[in-house]
């Protein structure tokens, strides 16, 4: 069996990384990841941070392997999961790589096998976009666009200062560029796309989360 070290120093190179990026990415100290790498660590606290930085769980950072669930099949490791980021984290950031992973507190599985690098989530908050899209539903954004690479209709988010928002862009015929909220009761329902805005984004995906609606039952004792 494998150890710890072993599949890390394993993973790492099969995600083309050094240490050096490894512990940028991760905000792990070099020194320690290379510790763990020639089995003298002390601690093993950072193998969370090491997992997402690498796309992993904890677990298959562990093991090294996924084990199927139906049979004893072991197939190599191929997950990765993307951060969810904060508004606050969107409005700021100057590209997701900036972002500390241990400021990350939620990381989700990609919607697609072939979603672009880079991608991330934010949560929408809000009723802007309703009822097309809910309060607590996620949005999956691609940051690799140019604001000359859209088109009118495009669903994107854009920061104004350090405040992002998610609207709908509209591209008139007179190159006038405006951000238009699907809900057409919320106000402001237009925003024009002013000198300072940057993207952030195009929105390539969504999906709302799961949840019940029957009220919980009262055991008798």
């Amino acid at each position: 069996m494998t150890t710890l070290g072993e599949n890390l120093k394993s993973i790492r190179k099969a995600k083309k990384m050094t240490q050096k990026e490894l512990a940028q990415k991760s905000g792990v100290k070099q020194s320690v990841i290379s510790d763990l790498e020639t089995g003298n660590a002390k601690s093993t606290g950072s193998i969370l941070e090491l997992a997402n930085a690498l796309g992993v769980t904890a677990e298959e950072l562990k093991k090294g392997v996924v084990v199927s669930g139906f049979d004893n099949n072991v197939t190599p490791v191929s997950s990765k999961l993307l951060p969810v980021l904060s508004w606050v984290q969107a409005g700021s950031m100057t590209s997701v790589e900036s972002i500390n992973p241990s400021e990350i507190a939620e990381w989700l599985p990609p919607l697609s096998s072939d979603d672009p690098d880079g991608c991330f989530y934010l949560k929408v908050v809000g009723i802007s976009n309703y009822p097309t899209y809910q309060d607590g539903d996620y949005i999956l954004i691609n940051p690799s666009f140019q604001v000359c690479d859209l088109l009118s209709e495009d669903l994107i988010v854009v920061r104004h200062n350090t405040d992002a928002t998610f609207k709908k862009l509209v591209i008139e015929s007179d190159d006038r560029k405006y951000l238009q909220a699907l809900n057409p009761n919320f106000q402001p329902n237009i925003i024009e796309f002013e000198e300072g805005m940057e993207l952030v984004g195009l929105v390539i995906d969504a999906f709302r989360p799961l949840g019940g609606s029957r009220p919980k039952r009262v055991r008798k004792s």
